[in-house]
């Protein structure tokens, strides 16, 4: 599995499954993190500690921006004590199309209105409680968004942001899904391939089972 070829191929496979479900349609998208914990005795030296369900755990982060459709338009896997605003900013970069990307309130960071609106996207983010706007410069994009949130459709539009929770509890609740990492997955790249044979499953699972969300 760690060969390139056979990272090219998954690569290749997943890439064709995101224009056959054609999941970048939409104009609004997600952004989203989700704590794969290992046992806090693991030896596992790739892992990090850092905030998942419940508290502090040991584990890694699956960072997704989500489209419409049963799996990740884009996605990555980090250590759980890797800034989830770093990543989002690489991801943000790769992102097409232009339209609103909802999140919560971890990505409320001028940086990454910044990075959204330089892609077309409209952040939008309610912003942490007990920080005030202050004397700093703030993106306009922030700005915006804080307006926006202020509107009855901007009330309506960030409540989609819930759908998330949707596409991530489909992509654990059928059998070979993205469950909780088992005891031989360990170390990195294990991980990310182990995540990336998910997310296909999930994507292919889809297809058989409606396909009608293939692209005409």
């Amino acid at each position: 599995m760690r060969k390139p070829a056979c990272v090219l191929l998954l690569t290749a496979v997943e890439q064709r499954l995101i224009g056959l479900l054609n999941l970048g349609q939409g104009i609004v998208k997600k952004i989203d993190g989700k704590a794969l914990a290992v046992s806090l005795v693991s030896k596992d030296p790739d892992a990090g500690y850092g905030r998942g369900a419940g508290g502090k755990q040991l584990g890694y982060k699956l960072h997704v921006i989500w489209g419409d459709g049963p799996m990740p338009l884009a996605w990555d896997l980090s250590p759980m004590n890797v800034s989830e605003k770093r990543v989002a900013r690489w991801l943000i970069e790769g992102l097409a199309g232009g339209g609103y990307l909802l999140a919560d309130t971890e990505y409320d960071a001028n940086p990454l209105y910044d990075a959204a609106q330089a892609e077309g996207f409209q952040l939008v983010a309610k912003k942490r409680k007990g920080k005030g706007l202050g004397h700093q410069r703030h993106s306009p994009s922030r700005l915006r968004s804080i307006e926006l949130l202020g509107t009855a459709f901007g009330a309506a539009l960030y409540r989609q942001r819930t759908a998330i929770e949707t596409s991530f509890g489909t992509l654990v609740t059928f059998g070979g899904g993205l469950a909780s990492l088992p005891a031989w997955v360990r170390r990195f790249h294990r991980v990310r391939h182990w995540v990336q044979a998910k997310l296909l499953i999930a994507g292919t699972r889809s297809l058989a089972k409606n396909p009608q969300l293939l692209v005409a």
